[in-house]
Parts: structure tokens; C-alpha cells; sequence
């Protein structure tokens, strides 16, 4: 009897969540990188359609536009506020703007975009694919021999990848604009000064990065909100699980790459 209760005691079911939970972790992975891998496999051998693919991107792209603005706004404003109070008595406020610059266009603009866009995004995905996958719309479409994933989830991805850099450089230019109205409006900056300062402080490989980053995490964005759009069950219930699970492994998954991209661009490719 004691041996019974030590084994199956408090340490060893700790033990053996943790270990399910890895093992489920590890198969979920796998899940992801089957699809992912079957994306790149159906898109090389015949794109989807173009009219697919083109609404897809006023959904994903056009339509957030408005979404983007709003946060790419204050995203520049906030970095010109703190950025001035961070330069007092230590750093001449003349580079001010070159600071706003490469911290809009590094990190601010792609992740932050990435995230707004995971959350509307990868929501969406997930919700319209998870309510055609519990009526059986999915199931219908391999009936009649097209698909699911060329016709669905491709023509998503490849949106979202497209449509994320064009996001993020919109967002950099208005965070950038933000931070020139604060900058002159309520700290004292001349514009001649806000603009030599972005003259001075504009590297290429910093539009690059961010970019380069930007292309990753759309393509993140939108494997994950279809992933958990077709992993979707149990009617409206498993719908509202689904979505919830599309945003935040989107928004996990672009935090964790943005440390990977970081570390390799800035640490080997650019050291």
C-alpha cells in the first residue's frame, strides 16, 4: 500500500503532466510543420487562384489599414515621449529622431504590427475556417475532389506574407510622422532638426530587417490561424477555441521569431 501511494504520489503525476504536456507539445509541432510543409508542396506545383489570392489580401491588408494607422500613430508619439525623457541632461535632443527612426523600423513597426494584424488576422482565419470544417464544408470540398488546402489555406498565406512587409512599411512611415508631430509640437524640435536627424540615422539594412521580419511573421500569422481553423471541433464551442488559439500562438510564435531573426541578423549577419 505505501509503495502504491509513493509511486502514484504528488512528484510522479507532476512528472508525468509534465511529460504529456511535452509530448503534446511536440506533436502539435509536428501538426504545423505537416501543413506548413504541404503549403510550400501544393503551391509549387500549381499557385492558387489569383482572384483567391487578391481577396485575401484586401481582407488581410486593406482592411486593417485603419487599424495600423491607429496604432502606428501613438507607436511614434510614445517613442518621441519617452525618447525625450530618456536624452534629458545625457544625449543631445538632435538625435531624437534618428532614435524614433531605428527603433520604428528595427522592432516597433514589424512586431507591433504583427501582433495587431495576428490578433485581427489570425481570428478571422480561424474562425471562418473553423465554422466550415464543424459544417462539414471542408469535408465536402475533398469529396469533390478540390483541395482544402490549395483552395484555402494557400491563397491565405500567401496574403498574408505579401501583405505584412506592405503593412509594416506603412506603419513605419506614420510611426515616423507620429513621432515628427510630437517632436516638434511639444518637445522643441525644429523640423529641419527631426529631419537631419532621420537623414543621418537611415540605414538600409535596417528597412531590410525589419522587412525581412516582417515576411516571417506573416507567414506565421497565417499557418497558424489556419492550422487552428482546420484543427477546429465540437460546434460553436470548439469555433471560440480555435480563434482564441490562432491569436495567441500568432502572437507567441512572432515574439519568439522576432528574438530568432534578432539574434541573426544583428548578431551574425550584421555583426
Amino acid at each position: 500500500m505505501t509503495e502504491d501511494v509513493i509511486e502514484d504520489g504528488p512528484v510522479t503525476r507532476s512528472i508525468r503532466f509534465v511529460g504529456e504536456k511535452f509530448g503534446d507539445a511536440i506533436a502539435e509541432v509536428g501538426r504545423v510543420s505537416m501543413m506548413a510543409g504541404e503549403i510550400l508542396s501544393t503551391s509549387s506545383r500549381q499557385l492558387p487562384s489569383f482572384r483567391l489570392i487578391v481577396a485575401q489580401m484586401n481582407a488581410i491588408g486593406v482592411e486593417s489599414l485603419w487599424l495600423v494607422l491607429v496604432v502606428s500613430v501613438f507607436t511614434g508619439a510614445v517613442a518621441a515621449v519617452q525618447a525625450a525623457y530618456q536624452f534629458t541632461a545625457a544625449v543631445p535632443i538632435k538625435y531624437l529622431s534618428g532614435v524614433i527612426l531605428r527603433s520604428v523600423v528595427i522592432e516597433l513597426g514589424p512586431v507591433l504590427t504583427a501582433l495587431v494584424i495576428g490578433g485581427r488576422v489570425g481570428a478571422s482565419i480561424a474562425a471562418e475556417l473553423g465554422t466550415m470544417k464543424v459544417t462539414e464544408q471542408i469535408d465536402a470540398l475533398r469529396a469533390m475532389g478540390i483541395n482544402p488546402v490549395r483552395y484555402l489555406v494557400s491563397p491565405r498565406v500567401i496574403a498574408a506574407t505579401i501583405m505584412l512587409p506592405i503593412l509594416t512599411i506603412y506603419s513605419d512611415a506614420i510611426a515616423i510622422l507620429g513621432g515628427f508631430v510630437v517632436a516638434v509640437t511639444s518637445i522643441g524640435m525644429t523640423p529641419a532638426i527631426y529631419v537631419s536627424g532621420l537623414q543621418e540615422f537611415f540605414f538600409f539594412k535596417d528597412i531590410g530587417s525589419g522587412i525581412l521580419k516582417a515576411i516571417f511573421f506573416g507567414a506565421i500569422i497565417g499557418v497558424m490561424g489556419c492550422y487552428n481553423g482546420f484543427q477546429t471541433e465540437g460546434g460553436a464551442e470548439g469555433v471560440g477555441k480555435a480563434t482564441t488559439g490562432a491569436v495567441v500562438t500568432s502572437c507567441v510564435m512572432v515574439l519568439v521569431l522576432d528574438y530568432i531573426l534578432a539574434t541573426v541578423l544583428f548578431r551574425i549577419i550584421f555583426k
